[in-house]
């Protein structure tokens, strides 16, 4: 059989803990449940994993694991989550990577991602960096194997991101068809246009980069794609799968990858009983012996690439501008009322910009004195974020601790890391997404903000908030309630500081009242 499937669930959520006490509190637009990560899971993430196919009668005629069958990244934020409040969601889903080696010779189903969700193009050089080496540790603590491939965030991707990945050993990436510049055969001098999504994604595409290294792309079928996650698909089952099974060629006999990539959310938040049209899709494609269901890193072994491709520079999946919605009023929103301006974005991205940037010179200049490298401690900060313990501590303090550190000093090294891990957190994706700076997410980057200009101060003395606020005050809200950026910083941001934060991993090694 010639005839290959590869369906791509992207499962993300971004940090939605409270920065300051570790833990998500309670968001009323979830009701019924507490949180977003509650609702989505009994919505989606649980369903998938059990998915059932009714016969005529409406009897269950068996009940089908949607992540058995699929490729799919989680987003480490959100895995990190599922660990911790969903032990058995969490077990089948790193057991059902284990058992998919043994169906698709030797290759896991799941694969990596940048750590939490940043534009990887609009990120600095450092934090490229940082997101794939976290991004990979993750993946390695939690599935035990090296990862493949790579899901970056909204597919937004650049040239010197494709660098980083390939720097690290990942194999390949996912992209929309619209990101495919030109293509040739790998024996020829003859480049083809293919922009404007006339790519064929049934083939796998080499992409050599200026390094002289190289990764692999798979393009993704964007029309299917597209009628999954709004052209209503998943409303039938037997629909959708000969949606995919139409996609193959007849004229063509060489190996065919019909491979498409949604949300995961799609199946089930997002389209109620989508994965039930997904768990029938994939019964009925196996039971007539249709095609093959086949997951990235085996397809690539088998076939390597016969073509080359170039991608087109800054650009993503959910904006029509490239990169625009994350940085500017593009026009690309999520339709909450035709007459909002998004000119908040931009103020927004200034203000993060500054911040990071005088935080990188806290950092360097006060980290001088304590570890080896600073920026190598930050990528290696993330084996103590998951191993936090004292023989954790004390390893990460022995490889990277330019002396014997004084517990003040330690204490001081954590809040450095801290600093810096919520200086990436805070350009989290999703908080450009939509449509007001007093959106959720955006109010979740700027408590991650918040977190950061406060333990600058606790640091150095340095009080960075006064000028973080006049920066937002040029990002203008479409809510009457806020007006400006720094209107709901302080109406809601500020309230959520707790007056006696926990911090968690400082308590978790020696008393901080001694430093009170």
């Amino acid at each position: 059989m010639n005839r290959y499937i590869c369906i791509h669930s992207h499962f993300y959520q971004p940090p939605r803990e409270n920065p300051w006490l570790e833990k998500i509190e309670r968001q009323e637009s979830a009701y019924p449940y507490h949180d977003w990560n509650e609702r989505i899971t009994h919505e989606c993430y649980l369903p998938y994993s059990e998915s059932p196919i009714l016969g005529a009668d409406g009897d269950n005629i068996k009940i089908i694991n949607n992540y058995s069958k699929t490729n799919f990244n989680f987003g480490p934020t959100l895995l990190s989550w599922v660990k911790k409040r969903k032990p058995d969601l969490y077990n089948t889903i790193i057991n059902t990577d284990k058992e998919s080696r043994k169906l698709f010779s030797g290759h896991g189903q799941a694969i990596a991602q940048v750590y939490n969700h940043i534009i990887m193009p609009l990120a600095n050089e450092r934090d490229k960096q940082t997101q794939v080496i976290w991004g990979i540790k993750h993946f390695e603590h939690h599935f035990g194997r090296t990862p493949e491939g790579m899901w970056l965030a909204e597919t937004a991707v650049d040239t010197k991101t494709l660098e980083v990945l390939a720097e690290h050993g990942i194999k390949f990436t996912i992209l929309a068809p619209r990101q495919a510049k030109c293509i040739r055969e790998l024996d020829s001098n003859e480049w083809i246009d293919v922009s404007n999504e006339r790519i064929d994604s049934k083939n796998v595409y080499l992409c050599r980069l200026p390094s002289g290294k190289s990764i692999n792309i798979f393009f993704y079928d964007g029309s299917i794609s597209n009628g999954i996650a709004f052209g209503g698909l998943l409303h039938n089952g037997e629909n959708f799968a000969e949606r995919l099974i139409t996609a193959f060629s007849d004229e063509n006999n060489n190996n065919q990858l019909v491979n498409i990539a949604t949300d995961g959310e799609t199946f089930g938040h997002h389209q109620r009983y989508g994965n039930m049209a997904l768990a029938y899709c994939i019964y009925h494609i196996e039971k007539h012996n249709l095609a093959k269901f086949t997951v990235y890193g085996e397809y690539l072994e088998k076939f390597p690439p016969l073509y080359e491709a170039q991608i087109v520079e800054n650009s993503s999946w959910s904006c029509a501008h490239g990169i625009e919605r994350w940085r500017s009023n593009c026009g690309c929103n999520a339709g909450t009322n035709s007459e909002w301006s998004q000119e908040w974005r931009e103020p927004l991205r200034n203000a993060l910009d500054w911040l990071r940037d005088k935080l990188i010179a806290i950092y360097e200049e006060e980290s001088a004195q304590l570890v080896n490298d600073p920026w190598i401690a930050r990528n290696n900060y993330i084996d103590l974020m998951m191993d936090k313990s004292s023989v954790g501590l004390n390893l990460f303090l022995e490889k990277h601790g330019r002396k014997q550190l004084s517990e003040k000093e330690t204490y001081k090294v954590l809040q450095l890391l801290e600093m810096q891990k919520f200086a990436m957190f805070m350009y989290t994706s999703c908080g450009w997404f939509f449509d007001d700076v007093s959106r959720i997410e955006t109010i979740q980057n700027m408590q991650c903000a918040a977190r950061s200009i406060m333990l600058a101060k606790e640091i150095c003395g340095v009080n960075l908030e006064e000028e973080f606020l006049n920066l937002l005050k040029l990002a203008p809200s479409n809510v009457s309630d806020f007006k400006t950026g720094d209107i709901v910083y302080n109406m809601l941001v500020k309230p959520t500081i707790p007056e006696k934060p926990n911090l968690e991993l400082q308590e978790l090694f020696f008393n901080p009242e001694m430093f009170d």
